[in-house]
């Protein structure tokens, strides 16, 4: 199984999502990228994703276009600008999904606040890639 999880700037949604989904299994292949790809992976994704055991620490954001000749069981948006912008895979995709989820990176407030977003987010994506991965796993 060979997934490949798209947002924007694969800084943030993206790549937890592709953190959940490896600790389901190591029997499937996970990647992320980003149609318009940040700088670094956002530290408050780290650091949420640490608190549930899982570290992103060695991720960064990647660009669509390193993987556009690849196969894919499943190629999952997570923004809805990555949906609308989504190029042609000169690869396979057997299924193509939108999951939309709301960007913490956007998130205001105090620190405190705008860490809970994004665990609010990062449990928003665990639970939804845990159905899918009960579902079509």
């Amino acid at each position: 199984m060979k997934i490949l999880i798209l947002c924007t700037g694969n800084s943030c949604r993206s790549q937890i999502a592709e953190g959940v989904l490896k600790s389901f299994s190591n029997d499937i292949e996970v990647h992320s990228a980003g149609t318009d790809p940040s700088n670094q992976t956002h530290p408050k994704a780290i650091i949420v994703m640490k608190e549930i055991g899982i570290d992103i620490s060695k991720s960064y954001p990647k660009d669509i276009d390193e993987f556009i000749d690849n196969n894919f069981n499943y190629v999952i948006t997570v923004c809805d600008n990555a949906k609308e912008t989504c190029p042609t895979f000169s690869g396979k995709v057997k299924h193509k999904l939108h999951k939309s989820f709301e960007d913490p990176a956007e998130a205001k407030g105090s620190e405190i606040e705008i860490l809970n977003v994004f665990r609010k987010i990062r449990n928003e994506i665990r639970t939804e890639f845990k159905l899918f991965f009960e579902q079509q796993i």
